[in-house]
């Protein structure tokens, strides 16, 4: 039987490998989005990531026959780690083939590692925030992954669990349909805190635009996602990077910001058109025709991806989400949109999918960050 060998990624050649493989390993399936390498290069680059700033991480390839068979990446947020008083490893970016032998070396070798630094616990898949890809899939395998979710097969579940690994947190994805006409209760809402309580509606034509009032937006982020699983404050220079590497996904339809009287922001939603097959087409490459399947899909398009959509934790409860909502169903409704897809809301997160009850929906995935001791 031949022998798993892991090792460490310690430069450029050899990081491509690692960022490629799920390529190879998902080579004929329908429903993976291969991540764009130039993306993936610049999350792994210590200067160029401003989450390096408080974490710290070691990325490794296992070989089985001279053969890449496996990758995973250790990580260990420092921050997060200090606001919960805990010792924790995490691991991502996690992919192998069906042979434990390969998945428990690879587990092993990231062990080892946590252990040396003085972590107690190892959890995952969960990146350096919120915003970066999270939770194994558990339920939904024979559907298209939205571009900002891991995907996986069944058996990665057999795994964990033959590793000792337990829930941690769940996290679940809707499927709504998008009526063919407004929700008169939500535009009787939107109209009602816009006339009456004296909210505004932000609109913008262009990035240029939309940047000061986008930055502001993620003080919201910061509030609003304080208390919720794995997450830390993104200091200024990460929240310009997050945006400099999203704002060519927007049609701004389906941005929208709701401001009090005095002009500050209170709520936004980031919604952008599906791009998930437009990745599968460009194959991990914008050239030489990557961008052409990017921008057609954000012009053309029956399925919204919901990025984010926040409330500051002092107007929630108001409904000015329900302002966002009219305004970007309104667009949908336009522009001929049948599906909103939304992105991984933890399971008793119930005041987030408490906005989806007057539409009709379905859970269409499961995901989940597993936990045990190292």
């Amino acid at each position: 039987m031949s022998e798993v060998i892991v090792k460490k990624v310690t430069n450029k050649k050899e990081l491509k490998k690692f960022i490629k493989f799920p390529n190879q390993l998902y080579k004929d399936n329908p429903f993976y989005v291969p991540e764009l390498i130039k993306d993936e290069i610049k999350y792994f680059d210590r200067e160029k990531n401003p989450s390096y700033e408080y974490c710290e991480s070691i990325e490794a390839l296992a070989y089985k026959d001279n053969k890449i068979v496996g990758r995973i990446c250790g990580l260990i947020n420092h921050q997060y780690n200090k606001k919960i008083n805990a010792k924790h490893l995490r691991f991502n970016h996690f992919d192998f083939i069906d042979d434990y032998e390969v998945s428990k070396a690879l587990i092993d070798f990231i062990s080892k590692w946590g252990k040396e630094k003085g972590m107690t616990h190892f959890n995952g898949p969960i990146g350096c925030t919120d915003l970066d890809k999270q939770g194994m899939l558990i339920e939904g395998f024979d559907k298209l992954a939205i571009n900002f979710t891991y995907y996986n097969y069944p058996y990665y579940i057999q795994h964990l669990e033959k590793l000792k690994f337990v829930k941690d947190v769940d996290w679940v994805e809707y499927l709504i349909n998008v009526p063919e006409k407004m929700d008169e209760r939500l535009a009787k809402i939107s109209n009602f805190l816009l006339e009456r309580q004296g909210f505004k509606l932000l609109k913008f034509r262009n990035a240029k635009e939309a940047m000061p009032t986008i930055i502001e937006a993620f003080n919201v982020y910061n509030d609003a996602f304080a208390k919720l699983h794995g997450t830390v404050r993104l200091p200024e220079r990460q929240v310009k990077q997050y945006i400099n590497d999203y704002i060519s996904l927007a049609n701004f339809d389906y941005l929208s910001f709701v401001a009090d009287k005095e002009g500050k922001v209170k709520g936004f939603a980031f919604v952008v058109p599906s791009i998930s097959k437009a990745l599968q087409k460009a194959k991990g490459r914008l050239f030489p025709t990557g961008w052409f399947h990017l921008l057609k899909s954000l012009k053309v398009n029956d399925t919204l991806d919901m990025y984010l959509i926040a409330v500051n934790p002092g107007d929630q409860g108001l409904g000015l989400n329900g302002i966002m909502m009219a305004d970007i169903l309104g667009a949908a409704i336009k522009n001929g949109i049948k599906y909103a897809e939304t992105g991984p809301e933890l399971e008793d997160n119930n005041e987030v999918q408490a906005q989806w009850k007057n539409f009709e929906r379905k859970i269409i995935r499961r995901r989940r960050c597993w936990i045990r001791e190292i």
